[in-house]
C-alpha cells in the first residue's frame, strides 16, 4: 500500500519569555493507507504540536508534510466540542453544513453511519441526553462525514471514565477499520497504543525526537482491540512501551 502522509525531518519551535524553545526536533515517518499510528510519551513532549502541524494549524515549522494526491484530513480533538442544543443529526452533520457540502446523498450518508453505528433510535433527540460514549461516536461520525482519508484524532478518549473508554475505543477502531480510514492517534495510554495502533512511535521528552517505532502484531484471530488485551502479546507491547517511555523521562 502507498503512504498517504509523509513527515520529513520536521521540527518546531516555540518563542518563550526565556528564548526560543525547540519542542519536536528532526522527526521523519510515514503511514500507510489503512494504518493506524500512535504517537505516545510524557506529557508535553510535542505529540499534539505533530498532529496541528500535519492538519495545517501551525504553519510555522521546518521540513516537509507530503500527502498523498487529494488526501482529505479530519482532526478530532480531545473534547467532543459537540453543541448541545442542536440534535445528533445536525451534530454529526455540522461538518458538511461548513463545508457547504451538506447535499441529500450526504444527509443520507451521516444517517446511514448513525443507523449502522448505534445511533439510529437517538437522530433527533438532543446530545445533552447521551452517554459519554455516545457522544463519541457521534463526534468520530461528524469528523468521518466527510469521507477523508486520514483522520486525526488527539486523546479522543481522555474524557471518559475506563470502562467506557475501553469500550469507546473499540468502537471507534471498529468504525475507522469499517469504513477503510487511515488513522493517526496521539495517545498517552499505552494500553491505547498498543491494542488500536498498527504501529507506535515513541516520543522522547522535549526537545522531542523519535526514539523508537514498532508494529504491533497480534496473532491472526484477534482484531478488536478489547481481543488483543487478552493476549499474552498485549503485556509484553505494555511492557516494552512502558520501559520506552520511562527510559525517554531522563
Amino acid at each position: 500500500m502507498s503512504n498517504v502522509l509523509t513527515v520529513k525531518h520536521l521540527s518546531k519551535s516555540y518563542n518563550s519569555l526565556s528564548g526560543e524553545v525547540l519542542a519536536v526536533n528532526d522527526v521523519s515517518f510515514s503511514v500507510k493507507e489503512g494504518e493506524m499510528l500512535a504517537i505516545i510519551g510524557t506529557s508535553g513532549c510535542g505529540k499534539s504540536t505533530i498532529l496541528n502541524v500535519i492538519a495545517g494549524l501551525d504553519k510555522d515549522y521546518s521540513g516537509k508534510i507530503l500527502f498523498k494526491e487529494k488526501t482529505k484530513v479530519s482532526y478530532m480533538l480531545q473534547d467532543d466540542t459537540l453543541f448541545p442544543w442542536l440534535t445528533v443529526m445536525e451534530n454529526a452533520s455540522l461538518g458538511l453544513k461548513v463545508q457547504n457540502k451538506l447535499t441529500l446523498d450526504n444527509i443520507k450518508y451521516v444517517k446511514y453511519l448513525l443507523k449502522k453505528y448505534g445511533l439510529g433510535d437517538f437522530i433527533d433527540k438532543k446530545v445533552s441526553s447521551l452517554s459519554g460514549g455516545m457522544r463519541q461516536r457521534v463526534a468520530l461520525i461528524r469528523t468521518i462525514a466527510t469521507k477523508p482519508d486520514l483522520v486525526l484524532l488527539d486523546e479522543p478518549f481522555s474524557a471518559l471514565d475506563y470502562q467506557t473508554r475501553l469500550k469507546v475505543s473499540n468502537d471507534i477502531y471498529k468504525i475507522l477499520k469499517e469504513e477503510g480510514i487511515t488513522g493517526i492517534m496521539v495517545t498517552h495510554d499505552i494500553g491505547e497504543a498498543a491494542t488500536i495502533a498498527s504501529k507506535v512511535i515513541v516520543m522522547t521528552k522535549r526537545p522531542s525526537r523519535i526514539k523508537n517505532i514498532y508494529e504491533m502484531k497480534y496473532e491472526n484471530d484477534l482484531d478488536e482491540p478489547l481481543e488483543k488485551r487478552k493476549s499474552p502479546l498485549f503485556n509484553h507491547y505494555y511492557d516494552m512501551l512502558w520501559s520506552d517511555i520511562d527510559e525517554s523521562k531522563w
